[in-house]
């Protein structure tokens, strides 16, 4: 697994990951600072989740048609601008809630453009897939446990300002990563011929081009196909507009306040420390149901809410961080494997691009309703509540036959997916 090609996009994932970890520490942070509460932070983290979501299936569509290597390069250089731009703002004290959003907006449309072309490169780069993702996850999970700390003392010594400059150099240690590998040929042929089968790439000689269109109609019929796949996004838009996306502003506006930056970059520390365990042990756990699997892990995932909106003792916070990053880990490797597995190398970018919108469309709603929902009810009743529905959406997950019983396939460098499981 540890070849050239792999220990660069590990880097690359590696060091971009740590700048998006030190991220929410700086915004929320530097947003407080200047007066705004968590309304703002909620509307300057929905100004990027939502033109991610909204952008992502046309990323599907390029990354497929076109090379995605250089699309995830071009992708990082638009936010070392916006990033850099961000931290001129910041060191400036000319901070408006508008001009935030909008440097947001730009980042969701190039991540949007970037997170397509990760789910067709992890199988070109890595025969073993589940250990692969395991590997990147544990070094993402790493970052997150650095970020966030680095993050703290980078507000607390200087301004959030440091934090969006360095942010912005992570991105192009990622380009830099990316623009050095030399990835093999991906499989092509039309989505109907199965795993397994070649056949000529798009606009290759012998085969007409399709239209951007009839690509996207592909691509949501092979969707609409997998009743494991858009069953498992249903549910997970409930986890997004009631824990996930309520996350980060209402735990940043209870912590930072009452017991500062640093005790919130530990929070989020203690987080990565979890995703960390959660990572190594799903390179090694070999289940047969991974879904069945990783949604029994994902219970844990609603004590870090909880433990905030139930105002424990500190020791106990980061043990519930520590235990619900372990859960959202392992339900991650768990299900970037069965998609990267199951899927066609053909119609893999489309298929995960719209898994990622459908996982992400309701977390700007979640984000832009945590101020009016903890002004209505308070954060910390707010937060409670989602613990509780962290909990209810791993049951969901487990009643559905088609997600609980989809068994293991598994996939080879070149992406195909062996055991295409399609009626789940």
């Amino acid at each position: 697994m540890w070849t050239r090609n792999f220990l660069l996009f590990f880097a690359a994932r590696a060091v971009a990951r740590l700048g998006d970890a030190m991220l929410p520490i700086a915004l929320s942070a530097g947003l407080l600072q200047y007066g705004h509460g968590a309304g703002a932070i909620g509307y300057a983290m929905a100004s990027f989740s939502v033109c991610f979501a909204g952008f992502v299936v046309f990323g599907g569509v390029f990354a497929d048609r076109m090379n995605t290597r250089w699309l995830m390069v071009g992708s990082d250089v638009v936010r070392i601008g916006t990033q850099g731009l961000a931290a001129g703002l910041f060191f400036s004290g000319h901070v408006v809630l508008w001009q935030i959003c909008a440097i947001g907006a730009v980042n969701g449309i190039a991540a949007g453009t970037f997170q397509p072309g990760v789910a067709s490169t992890v199988p070109r780069v890595a025969r073993d897939v589940q250990g692969a993702n395991g590997a990147i996850r544990t070094a993402e999970s790493l970052a997150m446990l650095a970020g966030p700390a680095v993050a703290g003392m980078f507000v607390a010594v200087a301004s959030a300002g440091g934090v969006f400059a360095a942010h912005a150099a992570t991105y192009a240690l990622s380009a830099l990563c990316l623009l050095l590998l030399r990835l093999p040929e991906p499989v092509t042929g039309r989505a109907g011929a199965g795993a397994g089968t070649g056949g000529a790439a798009a606009g290759s000689p012998g085969k007409a081009r399709s239209s951007y269109r009839a690509d996207l109609a592909e691509g949501w019929r092979e969707f609409r196909a997998r009743s494991w796949m858009w069953g498992v996004i249903l549910i997970w838009m409930v986890l997004m507009i009631t824990v996930t996306g309520p996350l980060v502003p209402l735990t940043a506006s209870e912590i930072i306040p009452n017991q500062g930056a640093g005790a919130y970059g530990l929070v989020n520390s203690a987080l990565g420390a979890g995703t960390v365990v959660g990572g190594l042990v799903a390179m090694r756990v070999r289940p047969a149901r991974l879904l069945r699997a990783g949604s029994l892990s994902l219970f844990g995932f609603g004590l870090y809410p909880a433990s905030v909106g139930l105002q424990l003792p500190m020791g106990a916070v980061l043990a519930c961080t520590a235990a619900a990053g372990a859960a959202s880990a392992f339900w991650g490797v768990m299900w970037a494997t069965s998609v990267q597995t199951q899927i066609p190398g053909p119609i893999l970018n489309r298929i995960h691009a719209y898994e990622v919108a459908g996982s992400l469309a309701m977390m700007p709603a979640g984000q832009a309703l945590a101020g009016p929902a903890a002004a209505l009810f308070g954060g910390r009743t707010v937060l409670v509540a989602s613990g509780v529905a962290a909990v209810l959406v791993c049951c969901a997950l487990l009643s559905v036959p088609a997600i609980r019983n989809l068994p293991r396939a598994e996939g080879g460098a070149d992406g195909r997916a062996r055991v295409p499981a399609k009626d789940g």
